[in-house]
């Protein structure tokens, strides 16, 4: 789509109105407007946005049904399974179940001495979670569902579209919370392969960290010219997605933040400014890195975003909202909604802005449309699980293959000790999830390695087993009483392949320990 053009046609008589500012607790953010379109959309009415991707959100919808069922099939399936302990063909019938249900099959040392000892159901609950997860993640690799691997045309026209805007790599941080999981290939609708995505509880990145990723990413360009050559003009663009909760924001906003979207959208800006001035004062080129901050309504799954002044400044209690711009331009043509939301970013910007970065924005704003209908039609406006409803915590590196909503908790680290505030933020919220109802915490650890590297899978296999050996210390109680299960995964991004499972907590000789 062609911003450009679009936001130099502003006449200064027809100048915009200014960004939204933080309303206060007085003012109430449901409008009789929003009200209606929420009971029309329950009704099952097709009135979506001109700019609104139908066939995405459908091909979307599939998606994500396939792979939540499996899911939620588990619980049903097992209470099913206990009720058979007893049967004289218990593991035959436990295994045809499992097989026409989830399709794979039970561990046979979990099944076969049921007669004699009480069927370990956490043990088999964390084996379905597991393996639906394998699967999911086998389909993910093998089939791109969603159309985002690198090299797709989706891809490749993202990328050519991020060029021409002057950025040549997108870093984008969401906090690990489940509920912006599926941030890339949903909210934002970006190729999960154009995006270098690195989730952290409350979006509070590691700056040393990223700036090893800038200095990689430069190198390259310097050596193969990739993405582009190093004489382009051209900037490293990370941004920060913190999330707030409209519908209940004193409970449901961000944990790491006490659920304060003042303190969780000043913290993400503070963080993007430390590693600009972090690039400035070692290599003195911090014109090459951009900056962008991105909240996220967990509720409704609408962006703000505050627009960056050329300068890179931006004000942390002022913002563009697309749930505003979706209600302004929902009558107009889709033509006519794309000037209004040009005139609206550039007129969103605290000072002079860049032009690549407004028509950059103006893209996400036009693409966060399509989530916000696909939630209207879905939920009638807001998701019915406002809080957390994860089924399992990411830890390590990878999870190329995780873009669903409320399906993961990110734990992104190398060691535990580097990363156990993001770990233990997540071991509290499934302590409410799954141990509140006696079910185990499952642990998927995932470290990718590069196989043209010698030696890379053995030292991938061998963080595995040292964060699953921590694991298991720190959470020591957890672990003995079966409360906490752990799958260990490999798996080689040059090969672009499925992942290799190298371990698990429910192996034979710890149901022996146990």
């Amino acid at each position: 789509m062609a911003y450009r053009n679009l936001a130099s046609q502003v006449q200064p008589s027809l100048a915009p109105t200014a960004p939204r500012r933080r309303p206060s607790a007085s003012i109430p953010e449901t409008s009789p407007v929003l009200t209606k379109r929420v009971v029309r959309a329950r009704g099952g009415s097709s009135c979506f946005h001109p700019l609104t991707d139908s066939s995405a959100n459908q091909r979307l919808q599939v998606y994500e049904r396939e792979v939540k069922d499996c899911f939620e099939l588990i619980v049903p399936l097992l209470k099913r399974i206990s009720t058979l302990q007893y049967d004289h063909d218990f593991v035959a019938k436990a295994q045809s179940l499992t097989r026409s249900e989830l399709g794979f099959e039970l561990p046979s040392h979990l099944l076969e001495c049921a007669w004699v000892r009480r069927l370990d159901m956490r043990a088999l609950f964390a084996w379905c979670v597991f393996n639906s997860h394998q699967k999911a993640s086998d389909r993910f690799f093998q089939q791109d569902p969603l159309q985002g691997v690198e090299g797709s045309p989706q891809a490749m026209e993202f990328q050519s579209f991020l060029v021409s805007c002057g950025f040549h790599l997108l870093d984008i941080t969401p906090c690990a919370d489940g509920r912006l999981a599926h941030t890339i290939a949903y909210v934002l609708r970006i190729p999960f392969s154009s995006v270098r995505r690195r989730s952290h509880a409350g979006a509070m990145f590691d700056v040393e960290n990223t700036v090893n990723r800038w200095v990689k990413t430069e190198h390259r360009r310097y050596r193969e010219g990739k993405p582009n050559s190093a004489d382009s003009p051209t900037r490293y663009l990370k941004v920060v997605t913190y999330h707030f909760s409209s519908l209940d924001p004193s409970h449901q906003g961000c944990a790491a933040h006490a659920s304060d979207d003042s303190m969780a959208a000043s913290a993400g800006l503070q963080r993007l400014l430390d590693f600009r001035e972090a690039v400035q004062n070692s290599f003195c080129c911090g014109a090459s890195v951009d900056l962008l901050l991105i909240g996220l309504d967990t509720d409704t799954d609408a962006i703000r975003v505050h627009t960056p002044a050329a300068d890179g400044s931006m004000v942390s209690d002022e913002w563009l909202s697309a749930e505003d711009l979706y209600q302004d331009t929902m009558s107009l043509t889709a033509e006519e909604a794309m000037q209004h939301i040009a005139e609206r970013v550039e007129a969103s910007a605290p000072n002079k802005p860049d032009q690549g970065m407004l028509e950059f924005i103006a893209k996400l704003l036009v693409n966060n449309f399509s989530q916000i209908d696909y939630v209207k039609q879905l939920h009638g406006g807001t998701y019915p699980d406002a809080g957390h409803a994860e089924h399992f915590i990411g830890v390590g590196i990878g999870f190329k293959e995780v873009h669903l909503r409320n399906l993961t908790y990110f734990a992104h680290l190398d060691t535990v000790e580097e990363g156990s505030a993001d770990l233990d933020i997540g071991v509290k919220i499934f302590k409410g999830l799954n141990v509140s109802r006696d079910l185990p915490i499952p642990v998927v650890v995932r470290f990718d390695y590069s196989g043209q590297v010698p030696g890379a899978r053995d030292r991938a296999i061998a963080d595995c087993n040292r964060v699953n050996q921590a694991i298991s210390t720190r959470y020591s109680n957890l672990f003995e009483e079966g409360l906490l299960h752990t799958f260990l995964t490999i798996r080689d991004r040059d090969k672009k392949d499925i992942s290799e499972v190298v371990g698990s907590s429910l192996e034979p000789i710890h149901q022996e320990a146990h």
